[in-house]
């Protein structure tokens, strides 16, 4: 059975917003890594707003330092399903649009064979979390306070989880990897 794992960046303070953090070539090879292991990526609306179109020009241009270009090469050619109510059509290649039934997709691709499913945005990975679908989960801390943001898993409730491992970066960032 395929797992289903999620991986965020995170400040101390537990904001997950896009405009705080250290994006330096070791975190994106991380992350390069867990989408190499990942047969499809699946996230919602407003994730799929902020990573498309840039990261399919920085793919298609090759942009940015050779590390980022990877990790934009790798996001790029990999699937993708998005799952909105609102979205009439998605232009990103290798990319499906759902508008319900996320449960059920996920339940479907869990038996299928394959690399595991990525979640990415925390939207989706609440309402996966809730369901007690998720296998693995990466936090990947900042040493920042924002002080302001999105944060995590608001709904979700005692859950335990084990920790299966840990990385330093240079920066600071301490990835913190837990399974369920």
């Amino acid at each position: 059975m395929r797992k289903v794992i999620f991986a965020i960046n995170i400040t101390i303070d537990g904001y997950c917003g896009h405009e705080t953090g250290i994006a330096d070539d070791e975190l994106y090879e991380y992350f390069t890594r867990l989408l190499q292991d990942s047969g499809v990526d699946i996230f919602g609306r407003n994730t799929y707003h902020l990573m498309y179109p840039y990261w399919h020009d920085v793919a298609v241009n090759q942009s940015e330092t050779k590390t980022i270009n990877e990790f934009a090469r790798t996001f790029d050619s990999m699937p993708k399903i998005v799952f909105s109510t609102t979205l009439k059509s998605v232009e990103w290649n290798n990319t499906t649009l759902l508008h319900s039934n996320l449960r059920e997709e996920i339940m479907k691709l869990k038996h299928q064979p394959g690399k595991s499913i990525f979640i990415g945005g925390l939207n989706i990975a609440s309402q996966v979390a809730e369901w007690n679908l998720i296998d693995e989960y990466h936090f990947v801390v900042h040493p920042i306070i924002a002080g302001k943001g999105p944060r995590l898993f608001e709904s979700v409730e005692n859950l335990k989880l084990n920790l299966a491992g840990s990385k330093t970066f240079r920066s600071g960032v301490v990835a913190l990897h837990y399974k369920r």
